[in-house]
């Protein structure tokens, strides 16, 4: 089954006015054509879709790295047809994968002692890596449950409810109960003291997120460690703790070096960071590191010998290209720690930048800190006559991609607008972004509200007056409207979306 939606008003057939000089016919759209062409022809007509799609650069929606340095592209093309699993053909590759795989774990304050080697992999991405994390937890705790011979069939997992939709499909996928602590006006990251009130005998880890997806900003890690500590001590377990840093973890150990949410605390037994977001390399690569070989059950490795020698694996997939873990290990040894200090306060700079410019407007109110990954997260003061959601659409036409969305549960009538501000967004073009965000303002209110239809279906009922049926009905309050109108955006921008899942 094809889980991504294709454009529906199209014909069946591909035409292409530049290779139409090689290829007079149409070609199939769903269909491998039943004749090869030459090859000039098939890459015009695979460019000439390519020019519809939007700008990397102008992306401002993904946390993932757009751009990398000629040298570092040339490596990867040089590797682009080397298979990272064959470690025997490919023992150098394997040795720059165990290199990272060091380098961040002393970069987390592992405790990796003078002549050991740290425990981790690499990874197509964090997700993964959460997958694989996720599968330690749990067999750990099973094997725990079974040795006191008590149940072990309801594992479950403490999350806020600004989790990335990564540990939703672990908890489905892997059948583990996701309680999630619900969010709140005000406070979008998880609530230390209410995940821990949450957790039980069955909870195989608490999940704590260095950077949160919907605000960039960095959860309590020190607070829940001291809370959990206590919980567990009272009751007699060892509820463990996650770190899923995937866009904080390489900005938190050169901006505040001093902030204790790592491998300095006991209970954090892994950590998963993506290398293809702050770790400025192409997508496609992702980082876990476990404290310790206890903390990785020695059941869940594999040992393969069909590709030449003994080999131990633990991913989820098996084939996967070695590029992006060599590009890892040029940034690690060309930037250095300088280096990536260097590029997260300048991305951080920038954001603030941002911040103020659109602080300026009077329109908005930020909902991202200062503390926490450089991005800006904000809102519109007013949203009773136009939307987030109008904005994001109206600013496409000058090459800007940002997404307007709604908060998670209990905060879903807030719908902001988010801006990650990678390496490539620089301070004039932050300023250009403020300037047509202002330019989309001014036009929007000299149009007729576009949420009037639908704010015509949400009459507020008041209590005094009988209504169709001769009750008496409740008045509904401006948040339950602005919920409702939120919603109706939610749907709309859903039916627009042709992209994967």
């Amino acid at each position: 089954m094809v889980i991504s939606t294709t454009a529906t008003d199209s014909d069946e057939n591909l035409n292409s006015t530049f290779a139409s000089r090689y290829v007079r016919t149409a070609l199939p759209r769903f269909k491998m054509p039943e004749n090869s062409m030459p090859k000039d022809a098939a890459y015009q007509v695979i460019n000439d879709e390519l020019m519809l799609d939007g700008n990397p650069r102008l992306n401002l929606a993904s946390f993932v790295t757009t751009w990398m340095e000629p040298e570092c592209n040339d490596l990867i093309m040089a590797s682009i047809n080397k298979n990272y699993v064959d470690m025997d053909e490919y023992p150098v590759t394997t040795e720059l994968q165990n290199r990272c795989v060091n380098i961040i774990a002393h970069l987390f304050n592992a405790p990796v002692g003078e002549k050991e080697t740290a425990v981790g992999v690499g990874t197509v991405g964090s997700s993964e890596a959460i997958m694989l994390a996720g599968l330690a937890f749990k067999r750990k705790w099973q094997n725990k449950r079974k040795a006191e011979g008590k149940p072990y069939d309801k594992p479950n997992i403490v999350t806020g409810a600004n989790v990335q939709v990564c540990w939703e499909k672990f908890a489905r996928y892997f059948e583990v109960e996701l309680k999630e602590v619900r969010l709140t006006e005000g406070c979008y990251v998880m609530d230390p003291v209410k995940a821990v009130e949450m957790v039980d005998e069955n909870t195989i880890c608490v999940a704590a997120i260095l950077g949160s997806t919907l605000t960039g900003e960095f959860e309590d890690v020190k607070l829940l460690n001291d809370l959990l500590s206590k919980k567990n001590k009272e009751n007699g377990w060892n509820t463990p703790i996650h770190v899923d840093a995937a866009s904080g973890g390489f900005i938190a150990p050169f901006i505040w070096p001093d902030l204790e949410w790592d491998f300095r605390l006991p209970l954090v037994k892994s950590i998963n960071v993506s290398g293809h977001k702050y770790g400025l390399v192409y997508a496609g690569v992702g980082w876990v590191v476990w404290r310790s070989k206890e903390d990785l059950p020695d059941e869940l490795i594999f040992h393969i010998n069909y590709l030449g020698s003994d080999q131990p694996t633990f991913t989820l997939n098996f084939s996967k290209g070695s590029s992006q873990i060599i590009a890892q290990y040029y940034q690690f040894i060309r930037l250095g720690f300088e280096g990536y200090k260097r590029i997260m306060e300048n991305c951080l700079e920038n954001a603030r930048a941002l911040k103020e410019g659109l602080e300026k407007t009077g329109r908005f109110d930020i909902l991202s800190k200062d503390k926490g990954v450089p991005l800006v997260a904000f809102s519109l003061k007013d949203s009773s006559k136009h939307t987030v959601f109008e904005i994001a659409e109206s600013l496409r036409r000058f090459g800007w991609i940002l997404p307007a969305y709604t908060m998670p549960a209990d905060a879903q009538h807030i719908a902001v607008l988010r801006v990650v501000v990678r390496e490539d967004f620089n301070r004039s073009l932050a300023e250009r972004l403020v300037s047509h965000i202002e330019q989309v303002l001014r036009e929007t209110d000299a149009l007729p509200s576009r949420i009037a239809v639908q704010a015509a279906h949400i009459v507020p009922v008041d209590e005094t007056q009988d209504n169709a049926g001769g009750k008496k009905g409740a008045k509904k309050s401006s948040r339950e409207i602005q919920e409702e109108v939120a919603l109706y955006w939610k749907r709309l921008v859903n039916e627009k979306r042709t992209g994967a899942c």
